[in-house]
C-alpha cells in the first residue's frame, strides 16, 4: 500500500479539471495535507497543484511521484476546497480558478522561500538554523527538515516568509533585545564610567519599564539617546540587536480613538437582539437589514460583531468600494482594535499578504474589506456582514464569475450562522426574497438623530436651456452653493462620469473620434491633453483638424470631472474644490487622504464620481448636487431604473446628517421618469412596487433567472457562426418555456479588435441548464485554443 494525493493541476483546460493521483515519497508522508500546494511532473513539465485529499491505495508502480510542497501548512481550509468546488461548478469555471481565487495575489506570484526563527530561547531550533534566523526552504528540504520545521510552524515559533522574485517583499524593523536580568542590569550600570551619560539613559529605561525588547527607533525617542550608546551596549553584551521581519501594517502608527457601543434606538435594539438570537442558536439564516440612510446600521453591524467575538467567533465584514473602507475601517478599528484585519485593492500584495497571514494566525477575528475578503480563512466564522448589498462591484466579472452574496451564504448555511445584508436601497432581487420569507426582513424607517431626510428638488435643465443657461449648473443649485459658502457650509457634487470630455466631435460633419481598436468614442483628458480608449487603453493626441473633412470646428462635447471643476473655478473663484474620481485617486492612500482634507475644512465643495455617492458621514454636508441624474436611466440594461434610483438615494443621503438640516438638488433632461419622482419622496416601497410591475411585465429578475452567454473572435464571420450554433443548440435542448434572445451584437461590438456577440437566456426552472453550458464549453474547447472567446455568466450584472 502506498501514500496517494489526490492534486487538481494548474492548468486551465475543461479534459485536466479533474483530480490526479500522485504518489507521496516516503520522506514527505506526514508533510502532505489536503489544502497544500504541489509541484508535480504533467506531461512533458512541472506545474503547481492543490492536494485536495490524502488516501492509501494499494502500490501502482505508473503514477509519478510528487516534486515538491510549496507549503508545509495547508493555504486552503477543508471548507474552502469545499467551496471551491461549489464555485467552479456554480459559475461554470475551472477548480483551480476557484482555488486561486481565494488566495493573496502574492500566493499567486513567483517566489522564493525560506523560513524565519521567531523562538530565540530554543536550543533545537537554533541549531537546527545554524544559529542564523532564517533558513532556505530548499536546504531545509535538502536536508530531510521539512518534518521536523512543520512542528515549529504550527506552534508559531517559526515562520514561512515569501519573496517574489526580483522583489523586496519583507519589511525589516531592528529591534534591541537586554540580555541581563535586573540584578546584572544594577551591577553594569553602577561599572559604567559617568561620563556615559547617554548609555546611562538607555539602562536606566529598560530597568524602570522591565521591557526585554523593543525597536531601535522606540528605544532612541524614549530614552531620548542616538544610537551610538545602543551599539556600545550591544558590543559589550549588555543588550543585542536583530533585525526582525516585522508584518506590514497598512494603518501602522494610526491612532484609532477608542469607541464604546451606543445606545440603540427601538428599531436597532430589535434589530440586534433578532441577529444574535440566531448567533446563539447556531442558525442560518439571512437577515435584510433595510434601513434609510442615517439609520445606524454600521452601530447594529458594531454590537453584533461584538457579541460574536465574545463568544470566541470570527466575523467577515463586506463593503462594496475602496472609498467606502477609510470610514468603514476608522469605525471598526476604533471598537475592536487590533483584532480587525484589512483586505481590499488598494492594499500593496506585501500589506495585502501579510493582513491575510494575520486571519490564518488567528491574530485577528474581524475583517473588513471588498468582495474578495469573502474568502477569509476563518475557521471559527459566528456571522458574516454585507454593506450595501445592491451594489454591482459585489459580482466578479471575470472567472470565477461569482457573487459575494452568493458565496456568503453558502459559507453561512455550512457553518449555521446569520448574513446580514444591509442596504438603504436592497437589490429588487434580495427584497423580493424578504417579501417571500427566503430572508429575515429588518425595517429602519428613521434616521438615529431623528432628523427628517433632506428635502430633494427636482430642477428640469429643459427649462434651463430655454433661460439660456449653459453652464452645468441650474440657477437654483448655483444659489445654494454661494449660500453655503457665506455659512461656511459643505457641499456634495455628483457627476455620472470621470474625464474632462465625453468625446471630441467636429461640428460641422458630425465626425466623432473613435478608437481604432473598440466600436467607441475616445475621452478627452484634460491633464494629459489627449484622448483615450477606457476599454483597451488605446491613446492618441487630440487632431487639430477633423480627419474627415479638415474642418477646424473639433469641439469637445458632454460634461466630466475636469471640466465641471474648471467650470465651478470660474463661477465661484473663492470656493475650495476637492475632485474625487478615477484619475486623482490612482496612488495609493489617495481616497482617504482627500476625505480626510474634507474632513478638516481645507475645502468646501466635494466633486466626484459615483465613489462619493456612499458611505460618507461628515457633518456640515448640508447640500448635494446630482449634476446628471439621467446618464445610467438610459443604458441598454433592465437595470438602469433600480440604478438610477439607487445611486439618487444613496447621494442624497450624504446631506443633513447631524444637527443641520439637507438639502438636495437633483438636475434632470428627465424630471417625470419614475425613478427620479420616487427618490425625490425617498420612497423605496413605491419604487419597488412600480419597478417589479415592470420586471414582471418583461420577464426579468426576480421573475426570471438570467444567463448572458458572450462570443469573440478577431473574425466576425467567425462570431457569428458560432454564437448562432449555440444559440439554435440551445433552442433544442431547452424548455420550449425558456426565452432565447438573440444572438445580437454586443452593446460595445469590438473591443480590442475583437469582435463581440451574445446571447440571453431566460427561464424560471431549468434543471439541465448547467450540464447544456458545460457541454457547449466543451464542445468549443478546441476552438477556445486558437483564440476564440466564448464567456458564460450566470445571473450577469453587466449586460453591456
Amino acid at each position: 500500500m502506498v501514500n496517494v494525493a489526490e492534486v487538481i493541476v494548474d492548468v486551465p483546460a475543461m479534459q485536466v479539471d479533474r483530480p490526479f493521483d500522485y504518489l507521496i515519497p516516503e520522506e514527505l508522508t506526514d508533510v502532505v495535507t489536503a489544502g497544500m500546494r504541489v509541484i508535480v511532473p504533467f506531461g512533458p513539465r512541472t506545474v503547481q497543484g492543490f492536494v485536495i485529499q490524502t488516501k492509501v491505495t494499494p502500490d501502482n508502480h505508473k503514477l509519478k511521484p510528487i516534486r515538491e510542497v510549496m507549503d508545509l501548512l495547508p493555504v486552503l481550509s477543508t471548507e474552502l476546497l469545499a467551496l471551491g468546488d461549489w464555485l467552479a461548478k456554480e459559475t461554470l469555471s475551472f477548480k483551480v480558478s476557484a482555488y486561486q481565487a481565494m488566495l493573496p495575489a502574492l500566493l499567486r506570484a513567483k517566489y522564493e522561500k525560506y523560513f524565519v526563527r521567531l523562538d530565540e530561547e530554543d536550543a533545537e531550533l537554533e541549531a537546527l538554523f545554524e544559529g542564523y534566523e532564517t533558513l532556505d526552504w530548499k536546504k531545509a528540504e535538502a536536508n530531510g527538515l521539512l518534518k521536523v520545521i512543520q512542528k515549529y510552524l504550527k506552534n508559531g515559533q517559526a515562520e514561512v516568509i515569501y519573496q517574489v522574485k526580483n522583489k523586496i517583499t519583507k519589511k525589516k524593523a531592528r529591534y534591541v533585545h537586554l540580555k541581563k536580568d535586573p540584578v546584572q542590569l544594577e551591577e553594569a550600570l553602577l561599572d559604567l564610567p559617568k561620563s556615559a551619560k547617554a548609555q546611562q539613559k538607555v539602562l536606566r529605561y529598560f530597568m524602570q519599564t522591565g521591557e526585554t525588547k523593543i525597536t531601535q527607533k522606540a528605544l532612541q525617542e524614549r530614552a531620548g539617546v542616538t544610537t551610538e550608546p545602543i551599539k556600545k551596549l550591544a558590543q559589550v553584551g549588555i543588550l543585542k540587536i536583530v533585525d526582525q521581519e516585522v508584518a506590514r501594517d497598512p494603518y501602522q502608527g494610526r491612532v484609532f480613538e477608542k469607541t464604546t457601543a451606543l445606545p440603540l434606538l427601538d428599531g436597532q435594539k430589535q434589530a440586534c437582539d433578532q441577529i444574535i438570537e440566531a448567533v446563539e442558536q447556531n442558525r442560518a439564516e439571512t437577515f435584510l437589514l433595510h434601513g434609510v440612510t442615517g439609520s445606524g446600521k454600521t452601530e447594529i453591524y458594531l454590537q453584533t460583531i461584538e457579541h460574536v467575538l465574545k463568544k470566541g467567533q470570527e466575523a467577515i465584514v463586506l463593503v462594496p468600494e475602496i472609498s467606502l473602507t477609510p470610514q468603514m475601517v476608522n469605525r471598526f478599528k476604533s471598537r475592536f482594535g487590533d483584532e480587525v484585519a484589512v483586505l481590499h485593492s488598494a492594499l500593496s500584495s506585501g500589506e495585502k499578504y501579510d493582513e491575510w497571514r494575520r486571519i490564518e494566525k488567528k491574530e485577528a477575528h474581524v475583517v473588513v474589506g471588498a468582495r474578495s475578503a469573502v474568502f477569509a480563512p476563518f475557521e471559527n466564522l459566528g456571522m458574516i456582514i454585507i454593506d450595501e448589498e445592491h451594489e454591482a462591484t459585489y459580482k466578479q466579472e471575470d472567472n470565477p464569475r461569482y457573487h459575494a452574496r452568493d458565496v456568503a451564504i453558502w459559507r453561512a448555511a455550512r457553518a449555521n450562522i446569520p448574513v446580514v445584508l444591509g442596504s438603504a436601497t436592497p437589490s429588487m432581487e434580495s427584497f423580493a426574497r424578504a417579501k417571500k420569507n427566503v430572508y429575515t426582513l429588518l425595517s429602519l424607517p428613521d434616521r438615529v438623530n431623528q432628523q427628517d431626510l433632506p428635502e430633494v428638488h427636482v430642477v428640469d435643465m429643459r427649462d434651463e436651456l430655454r433661460q439660456q443657461n449653459r453652464t452645468e449648473f441650474s440657477r437654483i443649485l448655483l444659489e445654494k452653493m454661494k449660500d453655503r459658502l457665506a455659512k461656511g457650509e459643505q457641499t456634495v457634487l455628483l457627476l455620472n462620469k470621470r474625464g474632462y470630455a465625453s468625446f471630441v466631435m467636429c461640428r460641422d460633419c458630425g465626425y466623432v473620434v473613435e478608437c481604432p481598436n473598440c466600436d467607441i468614442s475616445l475621452t478627452y483628458h484634460q491633464a494629459t491633453h489627449k484622448m483615450k480608449c477606457h476599454y483597451c487603453g488605446h491613446e492618441e493626441a487630440v487632431p487639430n483638424h477633423c480627419p474627415s473633412c479638415e474642418s477646424e470646428h473639433i469641439r469637445y462635447f458632454g460634461t466630466g470631472t475636469q471640466k465641471v471643476e474648471e467650470s465651478l473655478t470660474k463661477l465661484l473663484p473663492e470656493a475650495r474644490i476637492i475632485r474625487m474620481d478615477v484619475d486623482t485617486t490612482r496612488t495609493k492612500g489617495a481616497h482617504e487622504k482627500l476625505l480626510q482634507r474634507f474632513a478638516n475644512h481645507e475645502a468646501d465643495i466635494l466633486l466626484g464620481t459615483q465613489m462619493i455617492a456612499k458611505g460618507l458621514d461628515f457633518p456640515d454636508i448640508t447640500l448635494v448636487g446630482v449634476l446628471n441624474a439621467d446618464t445610467m436611466l438610459f443604458l441598454p440594461d433592465f437595470r438602469s431604473a433600480e440604478r438610477t434610483f439607487q445611486l439618487l438615494t444613496q447621494v442624497s443621503g450624504r446631506a443633513g446628517r447631524h444637527e443641520l438640516t439637507g438639502e438636495v438638488i437633483v438636475q434632470s433632461y428627465t424630471p417625470e421618469h419614475y425613478s427620479i419622482q420616487y427618490a425625490k419622496k425617498h420612497d423605496y416601497l413605491g419604487f419597488y412596487e412600480h419597478e417589479m410591475q415592470m420586471r414582471y411585465r418583461y420577464q426579468y429578475p426576480p421573475f426570471y433567472y438570467l444567463t448572458l452567454i458572450g462570443v469573440s473572435h478577431e473574425d466576425e464571420m467567425t462570431v457569428i457562426r458560432t454564437i448562432r450554433q449555440i444559440a439554435d443548440y440551445l433552442r433544442s435542448k431547452l424548455h420550449q418555456n425558456a426565452l432565447i434572445l438573440g444572438p445580437v451584437p454586443s452593446t460595445i461590438s469590438r473591443i480590442k479588435n475583437k469582435y463581440r456577440y451574445q446571447c440571453m437566456i431566460k427561464y424560471k426552472v431549468e434543471p439541465e441548464l448547467q450540464a447544456e453550458l458545460k457541454s457547449i464549453l466543451e464542445h468549443y474547447q478546441k476552438d477556445q485554443q486558437k483564440g476564440l472567446t466564448i464567456s458564460i455568466d450566470v445571473q450577469p450584472y453587466v449586460l453591456m
